[in-house]
């Protein structure tokens, strides 16, 4: 348990620092027989930061009911 609170409160701040990423994927354009055109296009995947916040309270959460059981 006090494993994966680590692991979220690592998560949560690391989602409250950058609030996505973006990524370059290749498409098809055209396609005619022999002829292919092709085209780069920039991806984005943004979440809200208030996502890392919940998990980074979550985290902690865990982290102390896993040490008031000891």
């Amino acid at each position: 348990m006090k494993t994966f609170g680590i692991i979220l409160t690592i998560l949560g701040i690391v989602m409250l620092i950058w609030t996505g990423f973006s990524y370059t994927k290749q498409e098809k354009v055209v396609d005619i027989g022999p002829l292919e055109v092709n085209a780069d296009k920039e991806k984005q995947v943004n979440w809200p930061s208030y996502t890392g916040g919940i998990l980074l309270v979550a985290g902690v959460v865990l982290i102390l009911v896993d040490k008031k059981k000891v």
